[in-house]
């Protein structure tokens, strides 16, 4: 059996340890610099594709500072996660408009088709789940987005085929 990296990317090439190593490498050359832990752990982030309590040690340790200090950072910041994050990140829009339009609809059938919760990756981490209080696109509610691309006035129904975009093209929406 082949093995897969923890990278974000699914690209199968690095091993868990490589990918540490590079953690550990890049937290070093911080060390002792101000400011830098969120700088650290963004890139941390993307070598390893989510922060596990593994790798939040590995930076406290390199840039020696309490774990106590890099766990809040993390666990504060809606940018990192703590748990694998999918190659797609779906947001639904749960803003007024979006909301009244049917925005919890479309995060119900979602969760039905996905089989996951929101803030969730889903088994073969293709998709992330979150919701939004607002992307911008009030005029096209209800929205939601995947990675850069909107989807405007969504209907659940939609939903199975806008999903199949991202299964067609080798998981990359065309």
């Amino acid at each position: 059996m082949e093995s897969q990296c923890a990278c974000c990317c699914g690209c199968g090439t690095e091993s868990e340890e490589t990918l540490q190593k590079r953690i550990r490498s890049l937290a070093r050359e911080y060390r002792g610099k101000e400011g830098s832990l969120i700088q650290v752990l963004h890139m941390a982030q993307t070598i390893y594709g989510y922060l596990p309590i593994e790798v939040q040690k590995i930076v406290a340790d390199e840039l020696q500072i309490p774990l106590s200090e890099v766990s809040g950072v993390v666990t504060f910041y809606s940018f990192f996660s703590t748990q694998p994050r999918g190659k797609h990140t779906i947001r639904v829009c749960l803003g007024t408009a979006c909301y009244v339009r049917g925005g919890k609809k479309i995060v119900e059938k979602l969760q039905e088709l996905l089989n996951v919760k929101v803030g969730d990756t889903t088994a073969d981490r293709k998709f992330t789940l979150e919701v939004a209080r607002c992307i911008g696109a009030c005029g096209l509610a209800p929205a939601m987005s995947i990675d850069d691309t909107v989807y405007k006035q969504v209907k659940p129904e939609r939903l199975e085929s806008i999903l199949a975009r991202y299964d067609e093209n080798g998981g990359d929406e065309q």
